[in-house]
C-alpha cells in the first residue's frame, strides 16, 4: 500500500499512546493488516483476480531527552506478514523503515538508516496517496536505503532537506554516493516543494535487482493548496533522456469519508511513447483503528503491448479494487 494515509492514521491513532509510553519510557508498539481484492483487466486481453496482503506491517518506535530542547529517537518497521495465505507466509520477513536520530528545537533533525527519501517526501504525493497504487511513479533511483538526511527547522515557513545514499564498495554496482536536495515552503493553505535527485548509483528505487537508465538528474516541482476540506495537487518531474511526469489530484474529506481523483501522464523520452492513468478512491472511516475502501485505475498507453495481465498484453488496463485496513 502507499504510505500517506495509513502513516498519518497511525500518527493520530498511536499519539496518546506514545505520550504514555514515553512518560514511563517504554517503546511504542504500532501495526497493522491490510487486505485488498482486486480485478484487472486488459483490453482485448486478459484477466486476473486477486486477494492479497496489501502491505501489513508491524513496528516499534521510540524517543526521549537527551538534552532540553534536543530528542533521540528510533523507528523500525518489519513487512512482508502476507497475512492473506497462511501456506505461503514465512512471517514478518522484509524491512520496511529503520533508522536512529536525533531532532533539536535550534537545529532540526538528522537521522540515518531506511525511511522515505527527502526527494519522495517533498514531490511525490500523488503515487504515494493510493492504497493499491497507479502504475506511474517518479522518474527518480536513490532509494530509501543507506541515507544519511537532515531537515532544518522551518525558517517563516521554509524548510530545506538534504541526503545522502552511502553504497559502499560491497553494494551492487560499486560504490555510490546519490544525493538529494529539498526546499518546502508552506504558508497559509498553500505548500511549494522543489526537490532534485542526482541518480548517481546504480541501483533503481528500493531495489537491488534494477539499474539506472542514467546518472541524470531528476528535477521535482509540486504544488499543494488545502481549501477547507479540499486539497489539490500538481506535481511536475523531469530527467533528461527518461522521461517527463506530470500529475494532478483532488482529495475532498466529508466526516468520515474521503474522496479523491487523479490524473498522471507519463512521456517516455526514450521511445515516445506516453502512458496515462485515471485513478480514483472513496474511503469510509469505520472507527479510528479501521477503515475501507474502493479504487479504480483506468490507464491507457501508446505502446501496444504496455500492459500484461495472464499472458495477455494491450494497450489499454483497468483495475477494480476494494480493501479493509485495521491499524492500532
Amino acid at each position: 500500500m502507499k504510505k500517506t494515509i495509513l502513516a498519518s492514521a497511525i500518527a493520530a491513532a498511536t499519539f496518546s499512546g506514545a505520550v504514555m509510553a514515553q512518560e514511563s519510557n517504554l517503546p511504542t508498539v504500532y501495526g497493522n493488516i491490510q487486505y485488498a481484492l482486486t480485478h484487472e483487466n486488459v483490453d482485448g486481453g486478459g484477466s486476473a483476480v486477486e486477494h492479497a496482503d496489501n502491505g501489513s506491517t508491524l513496528g516499534v518506535k521510540h524517543e526521549h531527552a537527551i538534552a532540553p530542547g534536543v530528542t533521540g529517537f528510533f523507528k523500525l518497521e518489519l513487512e512482508g506478514i502476507d497475512a492473506n495465505n497462511k501456506a505461503t507466509s514465512q512471517g514478518i520477513n522484509k524491512l520496511d523503515e529503520a533508522y536512529i536520530g536525533v531532532r533539536g528545537d535550534n537545529f532540526g533533525q538528522i537521522w540515518i538508516g531506511s525511511d522515505d527519501s527527502m526527494y519522495e517526501t517533498a514531490i511525490d504525493e500523488i503515487y504515494n496517496f493510493y492504497e493499491v497504487g497507479s502504475d506511474i511513479g517518479g522518474n527518480y533511483d536513490t532509494g530509501e536505503g543507506d541515507l544519511i538526511q537532515y531537515l532544518s527547522p522551518s525558517f517563516g515557513g521554509l524548510t530545506i532537506g538534504a541526503a545522502v545514499q552511502v553504497n559502499g564498495d560491497s553494494t551492487a554496482g560499486g560504490k555510490s554516493y546519490p544525493w538529494q536536495l529539498a526546499a518546502m515552503y508552506q504558508v497559509d493553505a498553500l505548500e511549494l516543494a522543489f526537490a532534485v535527485d542526482s541518480n548517481d548509483g546504480s541501483l533503481g528505487y528500493s531495489s537491488t535487482a534494477a539499474t539506472s537508465p542514467n546518472n541524470e538528474n531528476t528535477y521535482g516541482l509540486r504544488a499543494s493548496y488545502n481549501l477547507d476540506n479540499l486539497r489539490l495537487t500538481a506535481s511536475f518531474e523531469t530527467r533528461k533522456d527518461v522521461a517527463d511526469v506530470f500529475g494532478l489530484m483532488g482529495v475532498y474529506t466529508l466526516g468520515a469519508n474521503q474522496f479523491a481523483l487523479s490524473y498522471q501522464l507519463n512521456d517516455d523520452d526514450a521511445t515516445g511513447d506516453k502512458n496515462e492513468t485515471i485513478a480514483i478512491q472513496a474511503l469510509h472511516n469505520l472507527s479510528s483503528n479501521m477503515y475501507v475502501y474502493v479504487e479504480g485505475y483506468l490507464s491507457n498507453s501508446d505502446d501496444a503491448a504496455g500492459y500484461t495481465v495472464d499472458g495477455f498484453s494491450g494497450d489499454e488496463q483497468s483495475i477494480a479494487a476494494i480493501g479493509a485496513v485495521y491499524y492500532f
